[in-house]
């Protein structure tokens, strides 16, 4: 199993690492513990010593399952990283409190690298205000974190601000070759490497959208080698970054589980023909795309609540990856009010549009394919 040293700290993890948010589940929706609990090993048994977790994984069971698993193995035999959920503190101390809980659930004393998750710039300016990265720093004095860092969802900029803020063991972002200009994308990991914090990678196979396409595009791929996962790739995208240290897999089954170790045991950059065949489906996914929607905003606030770039963008997002399960968080979680039904085509967003949109138009054809999707 290939191992890239950060070298501002001396760590050295396994550039897999377990994501542990999709563990198998039952029926009722409890983790398959067994089943979880093998490819856990699995992976542990062949070299993965970086296991990622966080307080609400699994609805807040993915914690106690991984310290039930990871207390019958040596504790200096793997780095465990988890995350503070910020936005339930109520105060600074508030963070002492959390992390003692997690310790407990972990079954741990310590935990190796301790991220402050998903920052935005609401929730970073609360927990500055709050003085929760002075907690940390007085929870790593007693030992019971190591390393301090945190991971990103929300635009460049706040993602500038926030690495600037003081000196990061570690951070971790969203990268891989969809999204490359998305969040803090390739400016934030240029960024990050020129002031020397060490990344870690999620959703480099963004969610699973890039471990399987249409017919015609899976086959560029395998003309490249017939055994390769299409998902190996995009791990391998990621992986050819020398500032990328860890690429968090998220795996369901075992052979996730086994396909990854073999990309990874040992990584092999990408070459150019290889690199070649992935620009050439980043655009062939593009050209999918249904309008030209940049996200400007130009057209909000609808007088009548519609969130018109976001329609657009799960739209989109849908018929780039022709798979529901891409956006299905997003258009399942998005307010009545907001989705295309509560557009009176009154034609007010279209004065503003600088991309001369027919959106009222495109917002029925938005409604029509989500409800008679036609893609899982």
């Amino acid at each position: 199993m290939e191992k890239r040293k950060m070298e501002n700290i001396g760590a050295e993890p396994s550039m897999l690492g377990f994501g542990c948010m999709r563990f198998p589940t039952l029926e009722d929706g409890n983790i398959n513990e067994a089943e979880a609990e093998k490819m856990l090993n699995n992976a542990l048994d062949h070299g993965v010593t970086y296991v990622d977790t966080a307080y609400f994984y699994h609805d807040g069971a993915s914690e106690p399952f991984v310290g039930k698993v990871l207390e019958k193995r040596d504790r200096n035999s793997f780095y465990l990283a988890t995350k503070l959920p910020v936005w339930i503190l109520k105060d600074g101390e508030d963070a002492r409190r959390v992390c003692m809980e997690q310790l407990s659930r972990l079954r741990t004393d310590y935990v190796d690298f301790y991220l402050l998750h998903a920052l935005n710039r609401e929730r970073w300016e609360k927990l500055v205000e709050q003085g929760v990265i002075d907690v940390l720093e007085q929870l790593r004095e007693e030992g019971k974190i190591r390393y301090i860092g945190f991971s990103f969802h929300d635009d460049y900029e706040v993602f500038e601000e926030i690495i600037q803020y003081r000196k990061w063991d570690f951070c971790q972002i969203q990268l891989n070759y969809m999204d490359t200009e998305e969040q803090a994308g390739m400016k934030g990991y240029r960024l990050a490497e020129k002031l020397g914090v060490p990344l870690v990678i999620m959703e480099p196979v963004r969610g699973g959208a890039l471990a399987n396409f249409s017919e015609d595009l899976n086959a560029k791929f395998r003309a490249l080698d017939e055994k390769a996962s299409i998902a190996s790739y995009a791990l391998r995208y990621v992986g050819s970054l020398p500032n990328v240290k860890v690429i968090l897999s998220g795996m369901s089954t075992m052979e996730q589980v086994e396909d990854n170790i073999n990309t990874f045991s040992p990584f092999r950059p990408l070459n150019i023909r290889e690199e070649v065949a992935i620009a050439n489906t980043a655009a062939a996914l593009r050209a999918r795309v249904q309008n030209g929607c940049t996200g400007c905003r130009y057209c909000m606030p609808c007088p009548h609540g519609v969130d018109i770039p976001g329609n657009f963008k799960l739209w989109n997002t849908y018929h780039m990856y022709q798979r529901y399960e891409s956006v299905r968080f997003g258009w399942e979680g998005k307010a009545e009010s907001e989705k295309p039904t509560s557009c009176v085509s009154c034609g007010k967003c279209m004065v503003n549009c600088p991309q001369k949109i027919n959106i009222p138009m495109d917002l029925q054809k938005v409604q029509k394919d989500f409800d008679g999707r036609i893609w899982k």
